[in-house]
């Protein structure tokens, strides 16, 4: 476990390396997961070990919204200055989220079989 705990981190370093040598506009560990998901593919699925360290660090993945909430609460004054804006971009950001997804969803309906489908069609 301690093994893969390690591998999390060291993508995450990497990310944050390649970002700061590259100069990407992308957030480091954003770049380490897209590094992390490629070796996952490469080897060809999911340790089960790591899927173990994963799920648990999804059970307390609330923890890490703790200092986000502390953050609002110290600048509750400027939220409070500029709530139409922080809601419109919430609004609409979550709209537009939505409206991607569905249509990434729909397109790759259009683009895989239907269980059970041979490709061959009816006869």
């Amino acid at each position: 476990m301690l093994a893969f705990l390690t591998l999390l981190l060291c993508c995450q370093l990497a990310g944050e390396l390649i970002v700061a040598l590259v100069g990407l506009p992308l957030p480091g560990p954003v770049v380490g997961m897209a590094l992390l998901f490629a070796g996952l593919l490469v080897r060809g699925g999911v340790p089960e070990a790591l899927q173990s360290l994963a799920g648990g660090l999804l059970q307390h993945l609330s923890l890490l919204f703790v200092p986000a909430g502390v953050g609002v609460m110290l600048h509750l004054s400027l939220i409070s200055d500029e709530w139409l804006a922080i809601s419109l971009s919430l609004v609409l950001s979550t709209a537009i989220t939505v409206a991607v997804t569905a249509g990434v969803m729909v397109g790759l309906r259009r683009l895989s079989p239907s269980p059970g489908d041979d490709g061959e069609g009816d006869r």
